[in-house]
């Protein structure tokens, strides 16, 4: 079946038989390519007949169809002409593992993040409206994505616009790690309302068949039904604040499913389907275990196992050095949006159970909460994506910059983390963080800086914030490891003709550089180690002595640490130098391996030997 459909319109022609057949096919080639390519599993298992159904009963591109986070769309890209493309999936120029506009004018809306969905398929209903259009907004989002503050609001606003649009919760119990917080027992409750109506129904009929006191009975048992239903069932919830709720519906049963769809065409205003899958649907080990299977490297079907195996992070060493600095510190807890397998905090929670803190995907309340507990004299840790802390930006400036309060603030997947692409890069922070006073910003060369800094952050009762990879360190071993002072860079080779001036990641990249020169070139070797406050007296002292300045990070051109050394080269005066810097530029950084990208960029080492041998070369004419 699946090598006849090219377009919804190939789809709409198949029987209910056919679409089933369809959907086992699909879950094979879906597995077949994510073993291969990597990606995002379980979620993509668990819509298959949600995505047909959809394209079954709405046409794209006329109707919009809004994927919240968009990591689940994988099927949506087969049903719409990508089936071929999905095998270039999350690499170098080929198909993305999220929505693009720019892929195909069926994905409306670029998403990549969680939360969103709601709002900008109310945006797009209300232009709609103002244009006297005649077109169905739809927004899919998972009950993970509805604990994002953004989703509530926009929940509200739906409700009370009476705006006629579509929301599908599609509720599978997880998001990265197990749902947990109070819309998750609301949805908990939800959950009954299927068995609640059949034995609802039951109890009727049966009672109606009683001669004389039938009708008298059902209609007093109805009433206490409204009371218990108020209890029991608070589908109000989504009623009372105007939406029209429809469901729970069987996720994986395409005739109830497209039988519900068509329902909710026919009625006025905002609507809620409230749709129940499995994620890891149809692969027995992903349903077992679908927070392994959320986002997978290449794995062995057959087993489940990674083809590649997994060696030590930063995530990790992050992990294991908080559980070690927290046995000697009752003060210290950990907070997590969602992520304690992501961010290394598992063995944290196993461990400290009453120190951790899972609030769901909410980063702006997690740091909010975070500046709370540091007020009431606690030393709360932070371990969020790079992408995902420009969530909470305001949270960091507000809460806990302007009162100087001590949260350290971790940020994992900092630089280009790869095959996720533009949502995902980590390019930003150093930017974003740089401009805020109060802030200490640090970036560790590898395993045992980074244990050092957090001993360091944890000592310091002042705002922290520590960048680091995804993945592991650089190949180089260092022998030197000096104390962390703060503002203190760390001189790790003297030279004369060149200084390279290095953060993070890039400082191993940088000793390589100088080794492999020498003794041609005689490179000096500084790892800054803070970006916030710069050693601008060592740093000073290296670019008098040189006149020559490289810098070299992991992050965005405009802000980072490229500017910072630009701006102290003004500040101080300093004449006849000459500057060239490695960073991203000014724009998106689209998909693909990390060396890849670098390598497109000019970060990777021959190209920045090659920069180093032309600025010697020109120097000496």
């Amino acid at each position: 079946m699946l090598q006849e459909i090219n377009s919804p319109q190939d789809l709409k022609k198949l029987t209910l038989e056919q679409k089933n057949k369809l959907s086992q096919e699909i879950r094979e080639y879906i597995m077949q390519i994510v073993s291969e390519n990597g990606g995002h599993l379980a979620s993509n298992l668990g819509v298959v007949e949600l995505s047909i159904a959809l394209h079954s009963i709405f046409d794209v591109p006329k109707d919009k169809i809004v994927w919240d986070v968009g990591h689940q769309t994988y099927v949506h890209k087969i049903l719409t002409g990508r089936r071929e493309a999905l095998k270039t999936l999350r690499k170098l120029n080929g198909i993305a593992g999220f929505p693009k506009t720019n892929e195909s004018e069926t994905d409306c809306f670029n998403t990549g993040h969680s939360s969103t969905s709601i709002s900008a398929a109310l945006g797009m209903a209300r232009a709609r409206d103002i244009k006297k259009e005649n077109y169905s907004c739809i927004a899919v989002i998972g009950d993970g994505a509805l604990t994002g503050g953004m989703a509530i609001e926009a929940l509200n606003d739906a409700g009370y616009s009476k705006t006629n649009m579509t929301v599908i919760l599609n509720d599978n119990e997880m998001s990265i790690s197990p749902n947990i917080g109070g819309l998750n027992m609301l949805l908990s409750k939800l959950r009954t309302k299927k068995l609640y109506t059949k034995s609802n129904v039951s109890v009727k009929k049966i009672i109606l068949k009683i001669p004389i006191i039938g009708k008298p009975v059902v209609r007093i048992i109805q009433k206490i039904k409204r009371s218990l239903k108020q209890l029991i069932i608070p589908k109000m919830f989504f009623e009372d604040i105007g939406f029209t709720y429809l469901g729970p519906v069987d996720g994986h049963n395409l005739q109830e499913l497209e039988n519900i769809l068509k329902l909710s065409k026919q009625v006025e205003g905002p609507i809620l389907i409230h749709v129940l899958t499995k994620k890891g649907k149809g692969y027995e080990i992903a349903e077992k275990n679908p927070d392994k299977f959320h986002a997978t490297a290449p794995f062995n079907i057959e087993t489940g196992e990674p083809k590649k195996e997994k060696s030590k992070d930063y995530s990790k060493v992050f992990g294991e050095k908080l559980i070690e600095l927290a046995k000697n510190n009752e003060k210290i807890v950990a907070i997590t949006a969602s992520m304690k397998d992501g961010t290394g905090l598992s063995e944290f929670q196993k461990e400290f159970p009453e120190r951790f803190f899972d609030i769901g995907i909410a980063e702006q309340h997690a740091v909010g909460m975070a500046a709370g507990m540091a007020k009431a004299g606690m030393i709360p840790v932070v371990p969020i994506y790079s992408s995902f802390y420009q969530r909470a930006y305001d949270q960091v400036i507000h809460d806990v910059a302007i009162q100087n309060l001590p949260v350290i603030m971790c940020v994992d997947r900092a630089g280009i983390v790869g095959a996720d692409g533009e949502t995902h890069q980590g390019t930003f922070d150093l930017a974003f963080f740089r401009i805020i006073p109060n802030l200490n910003i640090l970036a560790p060369k590898d395993f045992k800086e980074l244990e050092d800094m957090l001993e360091f952050a944890v000592n310091l009762n002042e705002p922290v914030v520590i960048r680091y990879p995804r993945g592991g360190e650089e190949k180089i071993k260092f022998e030197k490891h000096n104390k962390i002072e703060k503002g203190k860079c760390e001189i790790l080779k003297q030279g004369k003709d060149i200084s390279i001036i290095a953060i993070g990641k890039m400082v191993a990249r940088a000793m390589e550089i100088a080794q492999e020169l020498k003794p041609k070139i005689d490179i000096e070797v500084i790892n800054v180690r803070f970006l916030k406050p710069l050693d601008k007296k060592e740093i000073l002292k290296s670019i008098n002595k040189t006149k020559k300045v490289i810098t070299i990070e992991d992050g965005n051109m405009l802000g980072g640490l490229a500017t910072a050394i630009e701006e102290f080269i003004v500040e101080e005066k300093i004449e006849n130098i000459t500057l060239k810097s490695f960073a991203y530029p000014d724009e998106f950084i689209k998909h693909g391996k990390v060396e890849e990208i670098e390598k497109i960029y000019g970060l990777d080492k021959e190209s920045i030997k090659n920069e180093i041998n032309k600025m010697i070369t020109i120097n000496n004419k």
